[in-house]
């Protein structure tokens, strides 16, 4: 628990700065795209980073385990996406922006260049059309952890959070083909990116009191197991 509070204050902190970037330094982000420069990189690039693998463990334990919810009534339009979140900057853009590398946007905040690695699989994607923003946790997997009893407020935070974990920059290969699987399901091709698709994961879930699968949760702990190699 410790460990835990450590990490949520300079979590916090962090939180603070972040707000502030999507705020009142707004105009910055993605301001050299909007006239064709290399995009401004603010704060951080790729994926935020989760709590550490002891965190982690913490956070999985207090996770209610359960079977899934019906799908009955679920519907990918519940979740808006993706909303705008600076001037004409979409979520998609920003995160495109956020994890890419020398990134140029159009008038529109569109990339119309820029690299992107995915943390997935390793590939070099060099067109943001070959580029998927993933959601960690997945909507209908949300749903059926208990995203089925939200309202669409909440439902909106989840889908376009920037803030937490949730959202990356992957190729749209491993992203279709992850589709809405738990990790017991389906890993990242990338072994070496267990530990931290299985942090990110976790605290997803334990942010949004989402539950887990039994499967899921025996995944997980032997992903995180992967931290210590």
């Amino acid at each position: 628990m410790i460990r835990r509070n450590r990490w949520h204050r300079a979590t916090l902190a962090a939180t603070a700065a972040l707000c502030l970037w999507s705020t009142a330094a707004a105009p910055a982000v993605p301001a050299g795209n909007l006239t064709g420069r290399p995009a401004t990189q603010t704060l951080r690039r790729d994926l935020p980073e989760p709590p550490p693998a002891s965190v982690a463990r913490e956070e999985l334990a207090e996770l209610v385990v359960e079977a899934p919810h019906s799908m009955d009534g679920y519907s990918r339009a519940k979740f808006p996406h993706w909303i705008k979140q600076m001037g004409s900057c979409d979520t998609r853009e920003v995160v495109l922006s956020r994890d890419g590398k020398d990134v140029r946007t159009d008038s529109e905040c569109r990339a119309v260049s820029g690299t992107w690695t995915s943390a997935y699989d390793g590939k070099v994607l060099n067109a943001a059309s070959q580029v998927d923003i993933d959601h960690m946790v997945p909507l209908a997997n949300a749903w059926r952890s208990g995203a089925d009893g939200w309202d669409t407020d909440k439902r909106k935070g989840f889908a376009n959070d920037l803030t937490n974990s949730q959202l990356i920059a992957v190729s749209a290969s491993s992203n279709r083909s992850k589709g809405d699987q738990g990790p017991d399901q389906w890993q990242p091709p990338l072994a070496s990116y267990w530990c931290t698709y299985a942090r990110a994961w976790t605290h997803v879930k334990h942010l949004y009191r989402l539950h887990v699968t039994q499967p899921e949760q025996t995944t997980l702990v032997n992903m995180l197991d992967t931290c210590d190699q």
